[in-house]
């Protein structure tokens, strides 16, 4: 039998794809406290594949596909799999990885299950998907909601009606230790996509989704290169619309001044290359990539959606305009290019800001508080009584409050 009394933490993930809610999870993974906590990773195989670079070497990766036929045999052994590794917190990522795991979770007697929705679903429409019946049912096996913004918490208790007292707010946060507002790009990059030293640069760091806007943009960017001919659009990120959005730049006669480089591991020098950032988002939960702009001393101008307007500030971190406004959205990218001191002001005070309320560190602690508080209170009501930490003689006193 195994002594590791560590308080074993697995996350879940029914996504195909590596987004910001799987980057969000591959931080907790890589920094909880290894004496208190141990962190292990269900998703798809696929999905395990894509976070497999960037996996501390300890994680436990056990490849899962809940909801396929036969969908008894997958949820049988999923609940398997939860007491096989002695698992005590369950955390889903996205409701719809919780819808899967949750109640799998309280079946299997798991001392406490945690979603963490992510975002704002806009494509809950009609009758059934739209009265969020089942979210308030999956609610009741749940302990706690995690809203990683203000906007996001508000969502779930106005729109959603899930009990208040479930949940709580924790920002996103990043490593803003990797970027630096002085580093300078690889001249290489310029030079391979073929934008001359001088020419401004603005950057998208999203995936290539309906989600994410693109298409409002390219019809803003249109607007901006008749300003400014030299300006250049570059978007760092790939999925489903590359193609789609690649014929619309060509048809809007725009396809030189636009750059789809894929997806790109090294994310500052692509941050260092640009001026400013844009964020054409439909909807947002807290997005990582305003984050990481703004730690790298690069402002952003962005939809006022969510989330996104508790990080670009407008007129302090950056600029906002209303979602789907290409007219709005090619008026604020304009004024940037016209304006290189307000870009280098909003950048020095956008980096400022990132450090004070977004930080990896910060986000670490409130989440690891949470689940000793959570774990505590599961055992007491067990019967169990107040116990060690593990890894520590300390008793589990912790409290636990929203961020602001």
């Amino acid at each position: 039998m195994s002594t590791d009394n560590r308080i074993g933490v697995l996350h879940f993930a029914s996504a195909s794809v590596r987004g910001g809610a799987e980057e969000h999870m591959l931080m907790l993974l890589t920094h909880l406290d290894r004496t208190r906590f141990r962190p292990m990773l269900a998703a798809p195989a696929g999905l395990i594949e894509l976070l497999r670079p960037d996996l501390p070497e300890d994680i436990d990766a056990v490849p899962v596909t809940l909801g396929t036929f036969p969908y008894l045999e997958s949820a049988w052994k999923f609940a398997r799999m939860l007491s096989r590794r002695r698992v005590d917190i369950l955390h889903s990522h996205m409701f719809q990885s919780s819808r899967l795991a949750s109640p799998l979770g309280c079946m299997a007697r798991v001392p406490v299950v945690i979603e963490t929705p992510h975002v704002r679903e806009h494509w809950r429409k009609g009758w059934i998907r739209g009265s969020y019946f089942v979210d308030r049912l999956v609610a009741r096996c749940v302990t706690t909601f995690i809203a990683v913004s203000e906007a996001n918490g508000k969502y779930l208790r106005c729109e959603k009606r899930l009990p208040e007292g479930k949940i709580l707010v924790i920002r996103n946060g990043s490593s803003i230790e990797r970027f630096d507002p002085e580093h300078v790009a690889p001249p290489a990059l310029r030079v391979q996509l073929g934008i001359d030293h001088q020419a401004p640069v603005a950057l998208v760091l999203a995936r290539l989704e309906p989600q994410k806007g693109h298409c409002v943009l390219l019809e803003a960017w249109k607007e901006v290169i008749r300003l400014y001919p030299r300006a250049r659009l570059v978007c760092v990120g790939d999925g489903v619309l590359r193609t789609e959005l690649e014929a619309q730049a060509f048809a809007l006669g725009i396809g030189c001044a636009v750059s789809f480089v894929g997806q790109q591991p090294n994310v500052p020098d692509w941050l260092a290359l640009a001026d400013f950032t844009v964020l054409p988002s439909f909807y947002e939960g807290l997005p990582l990539a305003a984050i990481e702009s703004l730690a790298a001393g690069r402002p952003v101008v962005a939809t006022a959606v969510d989330g996104t307007s508790e990080v670009v500030i407008d007129g302090k971190t950056g600029l906002t305009v209303p979602a789907g406004d290409a007219v709005a959205l090619a008026a604020a990218i304009s004024r940037m290019l016209a304006a290189p001191e307000l870009v280098r002001i909003l950048g020095r005070a956008g980096r400022r800001f990132a450090l004070k309320h977004f930080t990896r560190q910060r986000q670490v602690q409130q989440t690891e508080a949470l689940y000793l508080n959570a774990w505590r209170q599961a055992r007491g009501r067990r019967g169990a009584g107040v116990t060690d930490l593990p890894g520590t003689g300390a008793k589990r006193e912790v409290l636990i409050g929203q961020t602001k």
